[in-house]
């Protein structure tokens, strides 16, 4: 075994991360569930999430055999909503096609929907025992500084060379306290931002810790400008309700409900699109504060329209395909429902400052 991995294995073993929720089992499910969760997501965050999640659908058939709405309300305000409807098919395919039984080769879990070569070599670890090396963006971080990697991680020959790295490190035993101490190493020590060289149990191995530099390594990735869009939000409220819409399953927010979407522009064309479309008779029209919310590949501005109506009868739902909208199936949800409901972030909390 390596100097490095017998470090890190020792250094877990009495200073890592050992009280996690989804530590301490063999089971693929609740491994699978809390990767995908830990996918971009802090572990405080995942730490609500997670057990709410399994008290609704505490093995996988429950999972598999659950409506996607299901799925996203408890996934609403978690973010990356793909994951949720990967999750998902993941499942179902994982339940039509294995049997009920997660494989446990890691080629065959990067298969699955949703799963990628790191988050697959997780679950192979800690579920199976798998030798199979991890390389997410902390590791990614840890590996750049103890190899003094001065490049940006993304760039696919650097990646390359990281997935070497990862791949020589590995153990021949011991293989999930190892892969337990990345993780617990990138999340707690070699943090992006002032990383506590002196409580890091491989400092004497590591080209920043023996020379510095950590804020060059490893090089930040070169970010344009987002572009920015713009759209209009009607909140439509009616004796306490409002008036909601199920958004495509591709794009962003897919499968969510949400508030009426339009193209900014001249509000009484927007007053005017609510009779016509709805069939409802507008008492007032108030425009809200805009809303910003930050993609990885552009930011949204959305511009809120207050629309009380006198009745909530609705017409006969119109076609996808009409110019001008996104949504589908219109409804009313009772506000104080607004909370528990698969609304996007900012719309839930738009509607929840209205209640």
């Amino acid at each position: 075994m390596s100097r490095f991995a017998a470090l890190l294995i020792d250094w877990q073993q009495r200073e890592g991360r050992h009280d996690l929720p989804w530590q301490g089992t063999r089971d693929p499910y609740r491994i699978w569930l809390s990767e995908v969760m830990l996918q971009q997501t802090q572990v405080a965050t995942v730490l609500d999430y997670y057990p709410r999640f399994l008290a609704r659908f505490p093995e996988l058939e429950a999972l598999a055999r659950a409506p996607l709405e299901a799925v996203l309300e408890l996934w609403s305000g978690l973010g990356y909503y793909t994951r949720a409807r990967n999750l998902h098919r993941c499942a179902r395919s994982v339940f039509d096609e294995h049997g009920g039984v997660f494989p446990d080769d890691p080629d065959a879990l990067e298969a699955l929907p949703g799963i990628g070569r790191s988050t697959a070599a997780a679950i192979a670890a800690f579920a199976f025992g798998r030798r199979a090396a991890i390389l997410d963006g902390n590791v990614k971080r840890v590996l750049c500084r103890v190899h003094g990697i001065v490049a940006d991680p993304s760039v696919r020959e650097v990646d390359r060379r990281l997935w070497a790295l990862a791949e020589q490190s590995l153990p021949e035993s011991g293989i999930e306290p190892y892969t337990q101490g990345l993780m617990d190493l990138g999340a707690t020590v070699c943090l992006r931002r002032q990383p506590r060289c002196t409580q890091c149990p491989i400092v004497a191995l590591c080209r920043v810790g023996l020379e510095g530099g950590w804020e060059r390594i490893p090089a930040p990735r070169s970010r344009p400008a987002l572009p920015e869009r713009e759209l209009a939000l009607l909140v439509v409220i009616a004796g306490g309700q409002v008036l909601l819409e199920e958004r495509p399953q591709n794009g962003i927010w897919g499968g969510l409900l949400s508030l009426p979407e339009y193209p900014a522009g001249d509000p009484q064309a927007l007053g005017r699109e609510i009779e016509q479309r709805f069939g409802l008779a507008r008492e007032q029209l108030e425009a809200l504060p805009l809303i910003r919310h930050a993609f990885t590949h552009f930011r949204l501005v959305m511009q809120p329209w207050l629309v009380r109506v006198e009745s909530s009868s609705l017409r006969a739902a119109e076609p996808l395909a009409r110019s001008g909208t996104v949504g589908r199936a219109p409804r009313w949800l009772a506000l104080e429902n607004v909370s528990a409901a698969a609304l996007p972030r900012p719309v839930k909390r738009l509607l929840e400052s209205i209640q």
